[in-house]
């Protein structure tokens, strides 16, 4: 029987990218997305939509959190709306797939859970207050989980992406923003989605079999710079 990964926003951009590497190595993929177009077209900042949705699924191997919403501002321009938004997408959404998954990977024997963290969640940056803070708790919950969840042989581990280029992110970040970005960065390139998606296939995989709680940073040596 073919493993099952559930990738959240998996409508373009890295969870698009991811969604593609572990259909290509054989997983069985379910692409979330409030959008339409993906498998499922869900919210996933509501709980028990969530809920219903993964559990309808027959099984599930493999969940990854890339849905996100960013907006950049400075700490005294952050308003109600801005941190509500992100922190049900960045962080509530990893707790209801997490809870939703749960009981499918128990009966499995085990299962897989890959967040995304970021070097923000490491370093200060200007405007990214909220973003930091969001990434900051997942890579804390990450850490957290993997310790409770160990005896049910469920893995949660975390990707750390450098500077991605993608439609979304370029919503955000302009042109002069990623050469600053590129620059910054020692091997000299911006990353691509397909970088990202390497990193989660090797922790979906056996081959990350006795890895658990730990950040996997995928930035091109910018964190290190």
């Amino acid at each position: 029987m073919s493993r099952v990964a559930v990738v959240t926003g998996a409508g373009r951009g890295i969870g698009a990218g991811i969604a593609e590497r572990l259909a290509a190595d054989g997983l069985q993929v379910v692409g979330v997305d409030r959008a339409p177009g993906t498998d499922l077209t869900l919210d996933v900042t509501d709980r028990a939509a969530v809920h219903e949705a993964l559990g309808a699924l027959d099984r599930i191997d493999v969940v990854v959190n890339c849905a996100m919403w960013i907006r950049y501002e400075h700490i005294e321009e952050v308003d109600e709306e801005t941190v509500d938004g992100m922190l049900a997408v960045g962080l509530k959404s990893c707790f209801w797939t997490t809870q939703a998954a749960l009981p499918k990977m128990r009966a499995q024997g085990g299962g897989v859970i890959v967040h995304m963290a970021s070097p923000a969640a490491l370093h200060g940056f200007p405007t990214a207050g909220v973003y930091s803070a969001i990434k900051g708790a997942v890579a804390a919950f990450t850490r957290q989980s993997a310790v409770e969840l160990a005896p049910d042989n469920v893995r949660v581990n975390a990707v750390v992406p450098g500077a991605i280029p993608t439609p979304g992110a370029r919503e955000v970040v302009d042109d002069a923003g990623y050469e600053y970005r590129r620059q910054r960065t020692p091997l000299g390139r911006l990353g691509t989605p397909e970088d990202i998606a390497g990193g989660v296939a090797f922790l979906a995989s056996e081959d990350a079999s006795f890895m658990t709680g730990q950040l996997l940073v995928l930035d091109g040596g910018i964190t290190v710079a």
